[in-house]
């Protein structure tokens, strides 16, 4: 699950959706010095990734990519399942898309200053180019794909993944629909026992 999956599971809680956002930054312990719901929100991201890379269905999106992408091929599952997610978001909530994403920018700027500067150096590329909208479109997903790429010194080839996607997406889309449909599920009991 990329950025968008990760907020929308967190629910309504501010403190568990910034906290989940900014999790992959905080490494080991150093999440308990964080206020309560943050650090809920750091154990549910660590939940929603471990459960994700040994589900079933995520293994067999993963399958499909491995022999182009190799170990990059999760974090390109990720991607394509956030396309997903943007792309039938009214079926999950009642709130625009658009108007989710400014909310949850709004959140950002608020929480400014407990954000790691790795998220707070981020944030305004993310927001100028509204990367969580961008994701409901093919067009949009392939500039993620196209930075992701860059980012691993176009190592990874990812930016070609969208072939993929356009060749396999009635394929991603039934195992993306399966998948979120039990992590919803899960988050729910996990955000219980936090």
């Amino acid at each position: 699950m990329n950025y968008l999956a990760h907020i929308y599971l967190s629910g309504n809680e501010q403190g568990v959706i910034i906290g989940n956002f900014i999790a992959d930054g905080i490494k080991g312990k150093k999440y308990l010095k964080f206020p309560p719901s943050i650090q809920k929100g750091i154990l549910l991201h660590r939940f929603i990734d471990s459960y994700t890379d040994a589900h079933p269905t995520f293994k067999q999106s993963t399958k499909r990519l491995h022999e182009n992408y190799g170990h990059y091929s999760g974090v390109i599952v990720d991607i394509l399942y956030d396309h997903f997610l943007a792309k039938n978001w009214n079926e999950f909530s009642d709130i625009p898309l658009e108007k989710y994403t400014t909310n949850f920018y709004d959140l950002l700027y608020d929480n400014y200053q407990i954000l790691p500067t790795r998220i707070q150096k981020m944030m305004p590329y993310m927001i100028a180019d509204n990367w969580l909208l961008s994701y409901a479109t093919i067009k949009g997903i392939g500039r993620i794909l196209y930075q992701m790429n860059k980012r691993t010194r176009n190592l990874s080839k990812m930016n070609f993944a969208i072939l993929e996607l356009e060749t396999y997406y009635p394929e991603f889309e039934t195992e993306f629909r399966s998948f979120f449909n039990e992590i919803q599920q899960q988050c729910k009991q996990k955000l219980a026992t936090l």
